[in-house]
């Protein structure tokens, strides 16, 4: 039976399925996972950042500034990297010792800048982020990490592929670690002759038709992290990049080392006892129905009860399901649960367009600790994560009016509910909720090359119903 969802979408949805971490730059060390092992434990989760500047390769391109949001899980089979995600099909030993064989996904964080182009590319068709498919091989001994990898383009964007060799070693010192790492890259001509490369329509006068072919790429970097505590730990790293020769000959590109420095933070929802693993610990089914919000009720303006209109003209409608599982419950003895979740939605584009899915995996964080939760339990709820999207939603592409937009976008999912069984005096009900959240998609202000730097997003308005199994 042919599938109902388009094989792009079906990869967004593998990358969100997956876990663990990794600091990936944009240039030839893209897929060595230099900040790799982030999480301590087996089976955890956490949520961080990474702010990465780093030299254009781009003639006249400046120094770019990327916000990599870090959405982390680290499974027995499965893993999320930040922008990597995939099955581990066989992994033996330890970190020190052993072989691991990875099949992933991965987006590729090359390609023209989106705002703010340098005149060496005025004129020129854009060169977008692209999707891979990859196969990675670790040997990991005392001594260092081993790695071989070969990805290739399966989102139809440079049809190309890249060959990759990696070592590293891993030096750690009580709450330091520090990884030197060294990769070289053998890039085949598609792929140079995409991101490097002119065509023959887009020549000019100072600017010559030119196709560099393949061509070897080499990274060097030291990465390093500090743990502040068991669950915060702070993350930092430099690198320098030297595109191959038939590369730095083309005429948009910078003939010069290309440094970046990266400096970042991450939440491990690991390291204790495992919640979600216990048999005792509950599992959180949530029905929703909502409708967009106006364009001009955004978030800050929900959350602060300052606006609730819902749209009046081409409104559109969201139903859906969520499933979760606590990580942590009674955070230090606190009133702080967080929640894994899995959604999936789908969006009534009332006859716009066509209609579509939207798949969510989120960490949320749950506060009930209300001088009133005796009598009726109050629970506030914030979720952060990811949604990759069947469709781009219409709120999302009539709101951007011909901007970029993206189907993988940043997710919250902040709630407000009471218990049904404290309301109406039924201990059966006690913890079935009612509530009222917010839907929210964005790209973090356009900050972000893993979310297409889209600047924007949409808001939906719904209602729910929750119950603890």
């Amino acid at each position: 039976m042919k599938s109902l969802l388009p094989p792009r979408f079906l990869l967004c949805a593998t990358v969100l399925l997956a876990g663990s971490f990794a600091m990936a730059p944009a240039h030839a060390d893209s897929g060595t996972e230099p900040l790799a092992d982030i999480l301590n434990a087996p089976d955890s989760a956490g949520l961080g950042f990474v702010t990465r500047m780093e030299a254009s390769p781009y003639r006249d391109g400046g120094v770019r500034y990327d916000l990599l949001p870090l959405y982390l899980y680290e499974g027995e089979r499965l893993f999320l990297h930040a922008n990597r995600a995939g099955v581990k099909l066989f992994n033996e030993g330890g970190r020190n010792d052993g072989q691991r064989l990875d099949l992933f996904v991965e987006q590729r964080l090359e390609g023209f800048p989106v705002n703010n182009p340098p005149a060496s590319l005025a004129g020129m068709a854009a060169r977008d982020s692209g999707l891979d498919l990859g196969l990675s091989y670790q040997y990991r001994q005392p001594w260092g990490t081993l790695k071989a990898e070969y990805v290739r383009d399966i989102g139809k964007t440079y049809k190309g592929g890249e060959a990759r060799l990696g070592y590293s070693y891993d030096w750690r010192s009580g709450p330091w670690t520090l990884r030197p790492n060294l990769t070289v890259s053998f890039r085949d001509a598609k792929l140079n002759n995409y991101y490097y490369g002119v065509l023959p329509a887009e020549a000019t006068a100072t600017r010559p038709a030119y196709a560099p072919g393949w061509g070897i790429s080499t990274s060097v970097g030291l990465y390093g992290s500090y743990d502040m505590s068991q669950r915060w730990r702070l993350l930092a790293g430099v690198s320098a990049t030297v595109l191959g020769n038939s590369a730095k000959d083309s005429p948009i590109v910078q003939k010069r080392v290309l440094p970046a420095v990266y400096v970042g933070a991450v939440y491990d929802f690991g390291g204790h006892k495992r919640e979600w693993a216990e048999k005792d610990s509950p599992t959180y089914f949530k029905l929703m129905y909502g409708k967009a919000a106006e364009p001009s009720c955004h978030l800050a303006k929900i959350i602060t009860a300052r606006c609730f209109s819902t749209a009046s003209s081409n409104a559109t409608y969201i139903s859906g399901i969520q499933v979760g599982k606590p990580f942590i419950q009674n955070l230090n003895g606190w009133p702080l649960d967080f929640v894994g979740y899995v959604g999936l939605t789908n969006h009534d584009d009332r006859g716009l367009q066509t209609n579509g899915v939207q798949l969510d995996v989120f960490m949320k964080a749950i506060y009930s600790g209300f001088p009133w939760s005796h009598r009726v339990k109050t629970r506030l709820g914030l979720g952060v994560g990811l949604s990759a999207a069947q469709r781009v939603p219409y709120t999302e592409v009539s709101s951007q009016a011909g901007k970029t937009t993206s189907r993988l976008l940043n997710y919250l999912d902040p709630t407000i509910d009471v218990s049904l069984g404290d309301l109406f005096g039924s201990r059966a009900l006690k913890e079935t909720y009612i509530g009222f959240g917010v839907s929210h998609r964005s790209g973090i202000f356009g900050a972000s090359r893993l979310l297409g730097n889209v600047n924007g997003g949409s808001n939906y308005l719904y209602t729910y119903i929750e119950t603890a199994l």
